[in-house]
């Protein structure tokens, strides 16, 4: 979705929280797209350590889960929004970084 989105592009992937981590410092995103449900640390505790370490980073948690069925902490956590995969796209993302204070 990302590379279908004007004037965005993707800088890299993490396969695990810490991963994530490690890429956000070593290639300074604006935004950064975590599932909420990763090996290792998950989304909410990886969101929470970003908004800590880096908090004009605009976090995003994505999953596939409704809304009344997500783990706790999805709201404290420091994310800007929780995204469900199936509303996730171009326009979605378009509105998030606009809302956020950015803009392309």
């Amino acid at each position: 979705m990302v590379e279908a989105t004007p004037n965005f592009e993707i800088l890299g992937y993490a396969t695990s929280g810490e991963h994530a981590l490690a890429a956000v410092e070593e290639l300074e995103p604006d935004l950064v797209l975590l599932d909420i449900r990763m090996p290792g640390i998950d989304g909410i505790e990886t969101a929470a350590r970003l908004h800590s370490s880096r908090p004009e980073v605009i976090v995003v948690l994505i999953s596939i889960e409704e809304p009344p069925n997500l783990p706790r902490g999805t709201g404290s956590c420091g994310a800007a929004a929780v995204i469900r995969k199936q509303d996730f796209g171009p326009a979605l993302i378009r509105q998030l970084w606009s809302v956020h204070g950015h803009s392309t």
